[in-house]
């Protein structure tokens, strides 16, 4: 009887598996394979790292590491890459005990407040110095 139950399990996870007989091969709009430039590491051991890494086709990247106050790795980098318009885009990054933080013109920015917005920050601020809460 478990014999019996073990085959039925087997043939119903066979019937199950995706079956990719007769499907053409997805494939990517560039598939070619890129040639590395350059691949320098060097790593300490204690926590101090760095890296470059950079492509034929455009793409590189580069960061570098210290041990941070709290045990965490606090590391400082940047990536760019080719935009299919062809023009570079980069962002720069940091992340320590402040948390991660990156820049580029790539990332989208929230508009300035409008001034009544400012105002009404401003008049909170000072309800909060008067020790006013709500």
């Amino acid at each position: 009887m478990n014999t019996l139950a073990v085959l039925v399990c087997l043939a119903a996870v066979a019937a199950a598996s995706p079956q990719f007989r007769n499907q053409p091969r997805q494939t990517f709009q560039d598939e070619r394979q890129v040639a590395i430039l350059r691949d320098d590491r060097q790593d300490s051991g204690d926590g101090n790292f760095n890296y470059n890494f950079e492509t034929e086709n455009g793409i590189s990247v580069s960061a570098s590491g210290t041990p941070g106050s709290k045990g965490q790795s606090n590391i400082q980098g940047s990536y760019r890459f080719t935009l299919p318009d062809g023009t570079i885009a980069e962002v720069r990054y940091i992340a320590d005990e402040a948390g991660f933080r990156a820049d580029s013109p790539l990332i989208p920015t929230a508009p300035p407040l409008p001034a009544h917005a400012l105002e009404q920050i401003r008049f909170a601020e000072e309800q909060r110095r008067r020790g006013i809460t709500f």
